[in-house]
C-alpha cells in the first residue's frame, strides 16, 4: 500500500509540473509538416507560403493511441502567433499527453470561406489518418487563440458530418470536433456584444480581415457563432480576462451563455486582470493558473488517458 501512495504521489507532483511549464526541449519536438491537400489548395491564389495551408505536428512519444488537438493560433486574422499560441501550446499538449497540430492556415488577403475551409480539412485529414499519427479520432478537439478562437469556434458551429460520396476519401470524415478550447477568443461581430457600431473594426479588425470592407450583414450574423449553437456544438472550455481591452470578455460570456442554453457541457474562467494575448499565459500571477484548470477539464471530460492504479506490493 505504500508503495502504491508513493506512485500517486509522484503521479500529482509530475503532472502538476506539466501543468505549469513546457519541457525544455521544446525547439527539438517540432515534427514533420503535413500539407492539407496534394497539389494547390482550393481556391488558392498562387503556391507560395502564404497559399499553402499546413499542419505541423507535435506527437506525443510511444505507441500509444492518444487523444488529438489541433491549433489556430490568433493574429486578427492577418498574422499568425506561431511561437506562444502555436509551438508552446503544442509541446504543453505534448507533456499531458495529448498529440497536437498546429495549424497555419490562409489569412487576408483571403477572405471567409477559405479559412474555414482550410479548420475543416485539417480536422478531416487528421481524423482520417488517426491510425498513422497515433490518435483516437473520437477524441480529436480545436483549440484556438484571438482569432484563432473565433476560427476554432465556427468550426465548432458550422460543422458537417462528411460526403460519403466524396471522391476524396478525407472528404468523406466529420469536420466536427469533439471538444474546444478557446482562449480570450473572438467571437462575435454584434455590436450589442462588442460595444461598437463598427464591428469590422473591433475584435483588432479581425471582421474586417475575414470579411472585407463590405461584408453581407447577414454573414456577421451567421460568423457570429454565440447565435450558430446547437445541441450538437462540441463541449467547450473557454478562458478570458475581462480588462481585455483588444476583445470583449462579452463574446465569451455569450458563447457559453448559448453553450448553456442548448445543454452543451460547457466551462468558463474570466479573470480580473491581464492583457490580450499571452497564450499559456505561465508565470503570470493573476491568470497562468488557467492551464491547469484546462487540465482539470480535460480530465473530468475523459480527453486524457487516465494511468491504471499499480497494484500494492
Amino acid at each position: 500500500m505504500r508503495a502504491w501512495i508513493v506512485c500517486v504521489v509522484l503521479l500529482v507532483a509530475t503532472t502538476a509540473v506539466m501543468a505549469q511549464a513546457p519541457p525544455p526541449s521544446a525547439a527539438d519536438m517540432v515534427g514533420k509538416t503535413i500539407p492539407l491537400w496534394d497539389g494547390p489548395a482550393p481556391g488558392a491564389a498562387g503556391t507560395g507560403e502564404a497559399d499553402t495551408p499546413n499542419l505541423t505536428m507535435y506527437k506525443v512519444p510511444g505507441n500509444a493511441i492518444h487523444a488529438a488537438v489541433i491549433i489556430a493560433p490568433g493574429g486578427s486574422y492577418a498574422h499568425l502567433s506561431m511561437t506562444y499560441e502555436g509551438r508552446d501550446v503544442a509541446v504543453w499538449m505534448n507533456g499531458v499527453g495529448v498529440t497536437a497540430f498546429v495549424l497555419k492556415y490562409r489569412l487576408t488577403p483571403y477572405h471567409y470561406p477559405i479559412e474555414l475551409e482550410d479548420a475543416q480539412r485539417a480536422i478531416r485529414l487528421v481524423r482520417t489518418r488517426a491510425a498513422e499519427f497515433g490518435i483516437d479520432p473520437n477524441r480529436l478537439g480545436m483549440m484556438g487563440f484571438s482569432a484563432g478562437g473565433h476560427l476554432a469556434s465556427t468550426a465548432g458551429t458550422h460543422f458537417d458530418w462528411g460526403n460519403p460520396n466524396a471522391t476524396d476519401p478525407i472528404d468523406r470524415a466529420s469536420s466536427r470536433p469533439d471538444f474546444l478550447i478557446l482562449g480570450y477568443p473572438v467571437i462575435s461581430f454584434q455590436a450589442s456584444v462588442l460595444g461598437s457600431t463598427d464591428v469590422l473594426k473591433a475584435n483588432g479588425s479581425s471582421g474586417r480581415n475575414l470579411l472585407g470592407d463590405n461584408p453581407d450583414p447577414k454573414l456577421l450574423d451567421d460568423l457570429s457563432n454565440e447565435t450558430q449553437v446547437t445541441a450538437q456544438t462540441p463541449p467547450t472550455f473557454i478562458y478570458h480576462s475581462t480588462s481585455d481591452q483588444t476583445v470583449p470578455v462579452a463574446s465569451s460570456v455569450a458563447f457559453y451563455l448559448a453553450l448553456h442554453k442548448a445543454g452543451v457541457p460547457a466551462e468558463l474562467h474570466t479573470f480580473e486582470r491581464g492583457a490580450h494575448g499571452g497564450g499559456l499565459a505561465l508565470g503570470d500571477p493573476t491568470r497562468g493558473i488557467w492551464p491547469t484548470l484546462l487540465l482539470n477539464w480535460m480530465r473530468g471530460r475523459g480527453i486524457l488517458d487516465v494511468p491504471a492504479a499499480q497494484p500494492a506490493k
